[in-house]
């Protein structure tokens, strides 16, 4: 080595510098052919089709083929098995090097939970354009006699009431409860004094009738089984004369503890009246 040396600074100068590029220049040369023996560099192969398969396998025929497998991301489709390639990147039959990654997306396994929107007043129609943007279906449709003809009341989840924001599955079923107009039929008020809170809910559920205020003694505990003591519309006038109600109307009610008397003003001839 140290006769090299000294037979190399014995050179002339452009000696040297001519064999500093041979040298260079090999080494670029040895550099770029072990890359390209590195990287499969000239080497292709095409992607198989596994969109539709199941995910593992899709992995497995993937993986025999010399490539890699990601997945990258899940989406759900109720109709499409769980564990179904729904995607791929890159796509069938698409020539790429040895080596490559193949992304998939496939059907996740669990349903996911959707945000209950929120459909009270909303036309009918409307209301049902939603439930699908949501991956929500119609259930039931309810007409209930209302004046808001043809627009949502009420929204319900397995026979109760949901509010908007509530987590519900992927493709629940929605009842709609769907105003009916008015009805031209009227009918004499109901009685509902001396009936529980319970009974005079369920009396007016029958006849259509709206429940709207209900205003309870300070005393009552447990308002399903406190008694109606007083009602808005009442049954009769000051002159004594029946009063109607259509379906879609409301009433009020006031609320004992305990059963009160009935009004006194009561005559045998209204109740006969009334039955």
């Amino acid at each position: 080595m140290k006769k090299l040396f000294i037979y190399l600074t014995k050179q002339p100068f452009w000696v040297n510098l001519l064999a500093s590029l041979a040298l260079v220049f090999l080494i670029g040369f040895l550099f770029l052919q072990s890359l390209s023996w590195f990287t499969h560099h000239g080497e292709y192969l095409k992607v198989p089709a596994v969109k539709g398969q199941n995910v593992d396998n899709a992995i497995k025929i993937l993986e025999s083929r010399g490539f890699d497998v990601i997945i990258q991301d899940s989406v759900y489709f109720d109709s499409i098995p769980r564990y179904t390639v729904i995607k791929q990147l890159p796509d069938p039959d698409a020539t790429v090097k040895v080596n490559r990654t193949v992304f998939l997306t496939i059907n996740r396994a669990t349903t996911p939970a959707i945000n209950m929107p929120k459909l009270e007043g909303l036309s009918f129609r409307f209301a049902y354009d939603m439930l699908q943007r949501n991956h929500l279906r119609l259930g039931d449709t309810i007409y209930r006699p209302d004046f808001m003809k043809g627009s949502v009341l009420e929204q319900q989840y397995n026979g109760s009431r949901i509010t908007a924001g509530t987590k519900v599955p992927w493709g629940a079923q929605i009842t709609l409860i769907i105003g009916g107009g008015l009805e031209v039929q009227q009918m004499l008020v109901p009685d509902l004094v001396g009936l529980t809170f319970a009974e005079a809910k369920a009396l007016l559920e029958t006849k259509g009738i709206t429940l709207a205020s209900v205003i309870a003694m300070t005393t009552v505990k447990d308002t399903a089984a406190a008694f109606v003591y007083k009602q808005n519309p009442e049954r009769f006038d000051i002159d004594k004369t029946p009063l109607y109600i259509r379906p879609g109307q409301t009433m009020d009610v006031w609320l004992s503890p305990t059963p009160l008397e009935v009004d006194s003003l009561k005559t045998k001839d209204q109740k006969d009246l009334l039955q």
